[in-house]
């Protein structure tokens, strides 16, 4: 159990039957009345954000959030496959949960499983990736003074907006987490 005056951004909570990230908190002392903390809750399964005060004393169970490196192995269908690197041991996680995660990601490499009380409920890919291009339309000379973008789509099939000097069969660097180019390598 942790109370609310103990907050901090980044810890995790199980509130109102669900798990949340502080995102943001403020310790509120107003003139005339009790304290209370004001905060910001991201709703770790869903995405959706949402504020809420707590008095100083309430309490709240932490949520432990386990974070395991495993291997994305192969998609079938709706189910994508990922191994333990150190039992092997397979599971299938539903198309549902992944959402996006998986659009700058190639088989075989390795990602985080999220995972609270055994359920996995997300999966982050590494924070950057080295995608070869695998087609784009080629760069008009003179065409550079506005630092112009072109799409471009990736070996995972994503497409990605990259200057007009990268041309097909590049490999650039890529953030997951913006999606956005960020150099050639």
């Amino acid at each position: 159990m942790i109370s609310a005056g103990d907050f901090r951004n980044g810890i995790t909570i199980e509130y109102e039957g669900n798990i949340y990230q502080i995102i943001e908190f403020q310790h509120v002392k107003p003139g005339k009345g009790a304290a209370f903390v004001r905060t910001k809750l991201k709703n770790i399964k869903s995405g959706g954000v949402i504020e809420k005060s707590f008095r100083p004393t309430e309490k709240c169970p932490q949520a432990r959030i386990d974070r395991k490196d495993m291997q994305y192995l192969y998609s079938d269908g709706d189910l994508f496959y990922f191994m333990d690197v150190e039992t092997y041991d397979q599971i299938p996680i539903g198309g549902d949960t992944i959402g996006d995660a998986l659009k700058f990601v190639k088989e075989n490499e390795m990602v985080k499983i999220c995972s609270h009380n055994g359920n996995v409920f997300a999966v982050e890919p590494p924070l950057f990736v080295e995608l070869q291009i695998s087609e784009t339309e080629p760069g008009v000379k003179g065409d550079t003074a506005t630092g112009a973008t072109k799409p471009a789509t990736v070996e995972t099939g994503a497409t990605v907006y990259v200057p007009l000097f990268v041309n097909q069969g590049d490999t650039i660097k890529i953030d997951t987490r913006t999606g956005e180019y960020l150099s050639r390598v």
